[in-house]
């Protein structure tokens, strides 16, 4: 490939393969095995990766918890309807976040939520059209939160959830995500306890999604494509924990292209793996040349988005197209609730 086109990621996908709602239990969903040297396929369970890692593999997991985002009000002065997006927090109580209608979120403007629940006011409206907004509310911000907000679920997502927690991972911990980090949706606390059995090591980072993560790619020309930055912690246990299993000559499998994008980042920034805090706008694509990870779980992502380009630079884009196209053959279940692959 010389020049990098977004055409060049696109695959037809039919609709009814777009999970509407999460497999029971978490880990039933269907594994596609890719091999890393000559993608190579073949066809699993989640519930079966205790067979397929080993001893003195690390799992490194992003611990994010999904923050019921979506908020649905009015405007105290005259009760017309408003629809917030959180997506990242500024400060005490202040975000900035998404909103619809817009031309109602002036400078000023005073909205309710949950009948009072929570107030906002927008403080400043930026170039991109996202405002500023400041919450007051009774007692901590994200118990009101937890009251009134609703899980952000994809749009391509029409059914209703039932179980909120569906939406998290087993092991979500620090509060901030618009999106889920969708690859660790199949673990269950059984199957974590089942690989540390095994002598596989489980670490964490934490990378707070936002909705930029999910933002199609407009421009034809792929390196023409901005990505919206986002906030990162690699703790020192985790660092070390990585460091000892490359020095062991184990495998660092990343779950998540969040997981994958915040250890990438930091080994580019720094050079380095060590505890490291901050923000990333890390764009990997075909040419990117990994410089940790060794093994990736994921989902299958959507066309010719950002995500599905870092799995071609990893597994190679011949290979990945030919992985999709299997997907859709075998009638795999796509995106955010759907199935996964290993690749290794």
């Amino acid at each position: 490939m010389q020049t990098l086109k977004k055409s060049d990621f696109y695959y037809e996908l039919p609709d009814e393969l777009i999970a509407q709602t999460p497999v029971e239990p978490r880990n039933s969903s269907r594994l596609m095995q890719i091999s890393k040297t000559d993608g190579s396929i073949s066809h699993d369970r989640f519930y079966n990766l205790c067979s397929i890692l080993k001893k003195g593999d690390l799992l490194v997991m992003n611990n994010s918890r999904v923050i019921p985002a979506r908020l649905y009000g009015e405007k105290i002065d005259n009760k017309t309807f408003i629809e917030f997006l959180l997506l990242e927090q500024k400060g005490d109580k202040i975000w900035e976040i998404i909103c619809r209608p817009g031309k109602k979120a002036k400078v000023g403007t005073k909205f309710s939520f949950g009948n009072g629940r929570l107030i906002a006011e927008v403080i400043e409206v930026k170039d991109d059209g996202n405002r500023i907004v400041k919450f007051e509310c009774d007692g901590n911000f994200f118990t009101a939160l937890e009251d009134v907000g609703q899980m952000p679920l994809p749009p391509y997502i029409t059914e209703k959830l039932e179980d909120k927690e569906r939406y998290q991972t087993v092991y979500s911990k620090e509060l901030g995500s618009s999106a889920a980090p969708t690859a660790g949706l199949h673990f269950t606390e059984e199957m974590l306890n089942q690989l540390k059995e095994i002598g596989v090591n489980i670490a964490f980072v934490t990378l707070h999604v936002g909705l930029g993560t999910f933002r199609p790619v407009k421009e034809e020309n792929v390196l023409d494509h901005k990505m919206h930055s986002e906030h990162y912690y690699l703790p020192k246990e985790t660092a070390d924990l990585i460091n000892e299993t490359k020095k062991n000559g184990g495998r660092v499998i990343s779950v998540g292209t969040t997981t994958c994008r915040t250890l990438e980042s930091v080994a580019t920034f720094y050079n380095e793996i060590a505890e490291h805090e901050g923000y990333t706008d890390i764009f990997i694509y075909p040419g990117y040349q990994f410089k940790i990870i060794d093994g990736l779980i994921t989902n299958f992502h959507l066309p010719e988005s950002t995500l599905i380009m870092l799995v071609s630079a990893f597994l190679g884009y011949d290979n990945t197209m030919n992985a999709y196209k299997t997907a859709v053959d075998e009638k795999y279940r796509f995106f955010s609730f759907g199935d996964s692959m290993c690749i290794l």
